[in-house]
């Protein structure tokens, strides 16, 4: 059944009648004829923003790899790779499977790419549909090269620059018809299974052989049917699931 909440900033006799104004406006508006069963209480006040921060802590994604909250002491790991990132507005805070799938992906492939004293050969990386950027963001301070973000969203564009900046991580950051030219050494997008089928002819023109996708935001029984739109340039397989959830990972051939 749907329900409401709502909490007025009023004391006494006038909250409750401000409360039942409220209810006959929004039910008038709703074409019923009268106000729905509801009850009345009382919150007490509390720092909500530290309730809501209390909610995330720092997240490891597999070894070396951390997304970790502004509000939030970075762990003392050695070797630690540490991403600040807040919740925000854009998609992308570590938390749902599909962005851990991703992000654990990026960490095997990107490998000894920025340990100290490494020599691994340039690696340029496209997040396509970046969100909060958190997987450009991963894969900047993993050692990648370059890194590139798309986002449709302009919203998500400008929070991904935000966290770039606040990383002190160098990523070019571009809507889909400024995506600069040239092929990528990997591509991750975590975006929905609809919208990667129709990206599979994008993804192949800015690839080469060789070249690793991850795609997720794949329900496990949507994964054949994203895969087939993939066959005709990459080799992909299940490589791993979490919660319903599967990442599809490949070459390009």
């Amino acid at each position: 059944m749907p329900w409401l909440a709502l909490q007025l900033e009023v004391a006494g006799p006038q909250a409750e009648a401000l409360l039942e104004a409220l209810l006959a406006t929004a039910a008038h508006a709703a074409g019923l004829h009268a106000s729905p069963a509801h009850r009345v209480a009382q919150v007490e006040d509390e720092d909500w923003v530290r309730r809501t921060q209390s909610q995330f802590a720092a997240l490891r994604v597999r070894e070396r790899l951390w997304i970790v909250p502004s509000w939030c002491v970075p762990p003392a790991v050695q070797d630690a790779v540490i991403v600040r990132l807040d919740p925000g507005l854009a998609f992308g805070t570590g938390s749902h499977p599909t962005t851990q799938l991703v992000l654990a992906w990026l960490e095997r492939a990107l490998g000894g790419a920025g340990r100290a004293g490494s020599a691994c050969r340039p690696v340029r990386v496209l997040d396509y549909g970046c969100g909060s950027g958190i997987l450009a963001l991963a894969a900047a301070k993993l050692g990648a090269s370059e890194v590139v973000a798309v986002d449709l969203d302009p919203q998500a564009l400008a929070v991904c620059a935000v966290n770039a900046r606040a990383n002190g991580a160098s990523i070019r950051i571009a809507p889909p018809e400024a995506l600069p030219p040239g092929s990528y050494d990997l591509i991750a997008a975590n975006i929905l299974a609809e919208p990667l089928i129709g990206l599979a002819p994008l993804f192949a023109a800015r690839s080469r052989r060789g070249t690793r996708i991850a795609l997720s935001g794949v329900l496990a029984e949507q994964a054949a049917q994203v895969m087939a739109a993939y066959a005709p340039a990459f080799d992909l397989c299940v490589e791993r699931t979490n919660d319903g959830w599967a990442l599809l990972a490949g070459e390009r051939r």
